[in-house]
């Protein structure tokens, strides 16, 4: 029988729906979990205990008196340190914000309190969600980085200190520490779930992201927070279907799209044979695997997403570096301070390259139920100083294309690989139903060893 740690987000849901577990119980369970990991893994910056367990204690009355709000009922949720929570801290890991308590939740925070979800508490983020690192460390191996920025909600997951988390993705933010912790990681399209009350880096691709630890998993959560906001500008109004019906809807086995160009050019040899059995094993369940190649505009779009993001985290930071220079980390302060020496002109190049190539890639895209990178170059660096290289993630964001990974297997070190599944915009359903597929093909199921 599974421990009250090991159920997933909707096993807990099922469960707590059928009287078979409480919230209360299980956030206690969670909450002892948390204690003897915690000064270790740092994957926690704060936890109301008391709020939690009343909060707990509500959604078991409400569900006695009224039934379940939603399909999260009393399920506990962890949130990465840039959320808006009214009445609790959010400090975007910064000395800025070291202070701040916000009057309001995000519309994503309250999406998941209105489908019945509790607040676990606020995981640990990289500076204002960018590249310095965090405290959080890897359980797979501590002296190997859990990557960023949304560290401490991988490493939460990761361990089953709880079961599902929100990160973000301006970059590889969520995906990459996803793999690197070997749980699954989806970043839906850009506008898919609302930014409003998220702290930005930049506006023009900052992306909500999910960490659990199944496809089924991930529908859920999105299907709790997706749909139109008024109060975010890049909220889209495209519908919201069932995306938890819509796992089963595969009627066949799916098209994929390998990226061999770049993607298995850049990586290591481990990764690069990982990705190919990966493959090989989707082929061999009844899956067509073709090999593509990508528009030309896809190198140019680097350097046009670097100029993007800069400009834009230049733009939300400048009053705050301009009174409090010394309280900005190295990477972040270099990001800013080159940001506001870019002219106009050369960002709306830059966004005019970025537009030309979401088109284009979402034309290749469109051409298969999915298509399939490695997560990441290599497994996660031996490298405090980094959070590792989001390559494999930018393309994703920088055109808005919804991505999920999934782990696929182990280096020889024994840390987490995994494989990246690219969809049509705004085609999460579908992309959904082809990861949990694929899920069940490649068989992978990963939990980081206790004896760290």
């Amino acid at each position: 029988m599974l421990e009250l740690h090991d159920l997933t987000a909707a096993q807990a849901a099922d469960r707590i729906r059928g009287g078979g577990v409480s919230s209360v119980g299980l956030c206690q369970a969670l909450l002892d979990r948390i204690d003897p990991m915690e000064p270790t893994l740092k994957a926690w910056v704060t936890i109301d205990r008391e709020e939690l367990l009343e909060e707990a204690r509500q959604r078991d009355r409400e569900l006695g008196e009224k039934g379940p709000r939603g399909p999260l009922h009393g399920v506990p949720v962890g949130l990465k340190d840039i959320f808006y929570t009214a009445g609790m801290r959010t400090t975007a890991g910064s000395k800025v914000y070291a202070d701040f308590v916000p009057d309001y939740d995000a519309t994503c925070v309250a999406r998941l309190k209105e489908a019945g979800a509790v607040v676990l508490g606020k995981a640990v983020t990289t500076e204002f969600a960018t590249g310095d690192p965090s405290p959080s460390r890897n359980a797979w191996n501590l002296a190997h980085t859990p990557g960023g920025s949304s560290s401490g909600s991988a490493v939460a997951v990761s361990t089953r200190m709880v079961a599902a988390a929100l990160g973000s993705q301006t970059g590889g933010s969520t995906c990459r520490p996803a793999s690197y912790n070997g749980i699954v990681g989806l970043k839906p399209s850009y506008g898919r779930i609302s930014r409003y009350g998220v702290v930005p880096v930049s506006w023009s691709v900052d992306t909500v992201g999910i960490l659990v630890r199944t496809v089924e998993d991930a529908a859920v959560m999105l299907g709790a927070m997706a749909g139109h906001d008024p109060n975010d500008p890049g909220s889209s109004s495209e519908p919201v279907p069932d995306y938890r019906a819509a796992l089963g809807s595969l009627g066949e086995p799916p098209r994929i799209g390998l990226l061999r160009e770049f993607f298995l050019d850049y990586c290591d040899d481990e990764v690069r044979r990982n990705t190919e059995a990966a493959a090989e094993k989707l082929a061999a369940a009844g899956a067509t695997v073709t090999e593509v190649g990508l528009p030309k505009s896809f190198m140019s779009n680097y350097a046009a997403h670097g100029i993007i993001q800069a400009v834009d985290c230049a733009t939300f930071h400048e009053e705050f570096f301009r009174r409090q220079p010394d309280d900005y980390s190295p990477k972040l302060r270099a990001t800013i301070e080159m940001g506001m020496m870019v002219p106009a002109v050369r960002y709306m190049q830059a966004q005019r390259m970025r537009r030309r190539f979401a088109v284009e890639i979402a034309q290749v895209a469109r051409g298969f139920d999915a298509l399939l990178t490695p997560s990441t170059p290599a497994e996660a660096p031996r490298d405090l100083t980094t959070t590792g290289d989001p390559a494999f993630q930018r393309p994703w964001t920088s055109s808005g294309l919804p991505t999920v990974s999934l782990p696929s297997g182990l280096s020889a070190n024994g840390l987490p690989l995994g494989v990246q599944l690219e969809g049509a915009p705004f085609d999460e359903a579908h992309l959904l139903a082809v990861a949990s597929w694929c899920e069940k093909a490649l068989d992978v199921t990963l939990a980081p060893p206790d004896s760290w």
